[in-house]
């Protein structure tokens, strides 16, 4: 046994070690001790460690391992505990493998992409800073800790996201994020309150004892039960973190932070807290099976419709971006069908092969110096040969190519929808299996557009400037002149790019068939996920398992199978054969593309809706409530009211004393009228 509670605070510390002395002592803050060499040696040393570390708890669970201990009393509330501690089990300790891995790639990739930009020390400690908070939510044993996690990861994306702090548009994004969260989060603490006041512990395992009693309960003055607010209101915290319809528009936005940063928080780790989470709590929202149809209707939306918007995308980034969003749409239909160990089976193949192709396309943003239209590129496979075939290997991967680990995740999820009894699975099954043509047909669009074709970055200048990654310290001015044909022919990106591409590549091959039986059948999640008998999904699927081998050879007579193909062969003749047909659908569907260029209009209803009425009525409550009514009527009246009754009284402050003598006469005769008159 390699575990104890020294090693697991030394995992989740190890990262905010090197944050703190990258952000403190690298930045200036309290001075340049830390150079850019040694930042990035100091961390990504650390993480490696946290890394090695996570892959030995791994182990240890692998051989039984459980822990559930605390570290820290924080607080009491009279019986009730508030507690910083470690659960170690197969769910926190695959996360945590996943959590360490991706960003131990992301740091060493981020050596060769931030290379000449000013801010190198300062990206260096928010990406160590942003594991360090990762680790410590995929770790808690109580809510408390979970909160703080969920709200560190949180902070830490809006520091990311508008990094360039220079950039409007990074810092819109970065403020849209934030606020967006904060809408997610308010469903979140509710839930977390519901179940503190009713359970009075904030311990999971605490609560999970009490998920019987719990389920009987209604909430006071309604005939709901309290289980299923509890439970929505949870999802809809991981609504906003998990970016699921309709708290889904911050994140192709954010694709205005730098590129590592996609990878790390938009694919394999912050976004999937959401679903990390509701598979944590699956003894909970096993009992409620409203809030399992509200979960697989709500993901079933986003992979079909926001995976469509991904096709009329001309930036790369925001391609994969779209493309995570349908994803994260189909981990939450996994969720919703009770199929939780499916969905952290996606989550974990998702996260290998999606940082893949972000860190991919930032490679060829690098290629094609700093130009992310996709329009603009083509022919890169000769210039390029690794980024090449890596981002080949990260779309079969996403597709569903049989053999490759997308295949084995994303098949059981559709299955799954299929065999699920909860209200709005028939929906889920039709929109996943329409969302994997979807998902082809947008992937191998950009893969044919950059990589095969006719050369188009000398010709650049005739699409516009797209979206502008501003690595290497340009500002936005410069760098919306810095394409390729100016910074003259695509090239291959320096070692420490293309190494992490290829070690991310090896997962993105081989994961799912290594684990699908372990994870998904071998009785991995038997201790940690609840599935209860009336929700049969994994049951049915467990029947028909006979393997990785035949599961693969099985997935050429599927419908799926052929709806990649489907998408595939219709990029290949519409981008690559007969360009001129995407444009004369376009023209032919004006209205639909209208749409789908507004993004179903959504960030039309939250700027101009939401933020101005928001706005307005601000205005309104200033100048009606706070100016008229505070400060004029009650504040300024006041003062007002005294004035006149002091003007009113100094005109009987004479001086003369006959006027005095002469008030003492009147209020004397006054007095006495009242007790001979009033008193019978």
């Amino acid at each position: 046994m390699f575990s104890s509670p020294s090693l697991y605070l030394a995992i989740a510390l190890a990262p905010l070690l090197g944050a703190v002395l990258a952000g403190l002592f690298g930045t200036g803050f309290l001075g340049r001790q830390v150079g850019r060499r040694t930042s990035h040696m100091i961390t990504i040393a650390l993480v490696a460690f946290s890394a090695v570390g996570s892959v030995l708890v791994l182990l240890d669970v692998l051989n039984g391992l459980r822990y559930d201990g605390t570290v820290y009393t924080w607080m009491m509330l009279g019986q009730a505990k508030l507690e910083i501690g470690f659960l170690i089990d197969p769910l926190s300790a695959l996360m945590m493998v996943v959590v360490t891995s991706v960003s131990l790639m992301v740091h060493i990739y981020t050596i060769g992409y931030m290379a000449e930009d000013p801010g190198y020390q300062r990206f260096f400690a928010y990406i160590s800073l942003f594991t360090f908070s990762m680790l410590m939510l995929v770790m808690a044993n109580n809510m408390v800790q979970l909160f703080f996690g969920w709200e560190a990861v949180g902070l830490v994306s809006y520091l990311l996201i508008g990094f360039w702090y220079t950039k409007p548009t990074a810092i819109f994004a970065n403020m849209k994020a934030f606020l967006v969260n904060r809408v997610g989060d308010f469903g979140f603490v509710l839930g977390i309150g519901l179940l503190f006041a009713y359970a009075g512990t904030m311990h999971y395992g605490e609560v999970f004892k009490q998920a019987g009693d719990l389920a009987k309960e209604t909430l006071p003055g309604t005939d709901w039960m309290l289980l299923t607010v509890a439970c929505i209101c949870l999802f809809i915290g991981a609504m906003g973190k998990s970016a699921q319809v309709p708290l889904h528009a911050w994140l192709p936005d954010s694709m205005e932070g730098p590129t590592p940063i996609s990878a790390l928080i938009h694919a394999a780790t912050m976004v999937t807290a959401g679903i990390f989470m509701v598979a944590r709590f699956s003894p909970i929202f096993e009992l409620s099976d409203v809030a399992l149809s509200f979960i697989i209707i709500i993901g079933a939306i986003g992979a079909l419709f926001l995976g469509i918007l991904g096709i009329i995308q001309n930036d790369i980034k925001r391609v994969v971006a779209y493309s995570t969003l349908s994803q994260l749409g189909y981990m939450t239909v996994a969720l919703g069908a009770s199929a939780y160990s499916v969905a952290i089976f996606h989550l974990m193949t998702h996260a290998f092969f999606k940082a893949l192709l972000f860190l991919g396309a930032g490679s060829v943003i690098i290629g094609m110096h700093h130009d992310q239209d996709i329009r603009n590129m083509g022919g890169l496979r000769k210039y390029m040969p690794i980024t090449w075939i890596t981002f080949l290997i990260g779309t079969l991967a996403l597709v569903g190519t049989p053999f490759f680990s997308g295949f084995y995740s994303k098949e059981h999820i559709i299955e799954a929808a299929a065999a699920s009894t909860v209200w709005g699975a028939g929906f889920a099954q039709y929109a996943t299996l329409i969302g994997v043509f979807v998902t082809s047909l947008y992937s191998f669009r950009v893969y044919f557009l950059v990589f095969h074709g006719k050369e188009r970055f000398d010709t650049s200048g005739d699409h516009g400037h797209g979206h502008h990654d501003a690595a290497h310290g340009h500002d936005d001015h410069d760098h919306a002149h810095d394409h390729g044909h100016h910074g003259g022919t695509p090239h291959e990106s320096p070692w420490v790019v293309t190494l992490p591409l290829v070690l991310l590549a090896i997962p993105s091959i081989f994961a799912g068939a290594w684990l699908c039986d372990t994870l998904l059948f071998g009785g991995y999640f038997k201790d940690t996920i609840v599935v209860l008998a009336q929700h049969p999904a994994m049951a049915a699927m467990a029947k028909t398992w006979h393997g990785w081998v035949a599961y693969g050879l099985h997935a050429f007579v599927t419908v799926p199978f052929w709806l990649m193909i489907a998408g595939a062969v219709i990029a290949w003749y519409c981008y690559l054969i007969n360009p001129k047909v995407p444009a004369a659908i376009q023209s032919k569907l004006k209205g639909i593309n209208c749409i789908l260029e507004n993004k179903y209009f959504f960030d039309w209803f939250y700027e101009q809706v939401m933020a101005r009425g928001s706005r307005a009525l601000g205005k309104g409550l200033w100048q009606q409530a706070d100016r008229g009514l505070i400060d004029g009527l009650l504040v300024n009246g006041s003062a007002k009211v005294v004035g006149v009754i002091a003007a009113i009284t100094r005109r009987f402050q004479t001086g003369f004393i006959y006027h005095y003598a002469f008030a003492m006469i009147i209020g004397l005769m006054a007095a006495i009228t009242y007790i001979i008159f009033g008193t019978k």
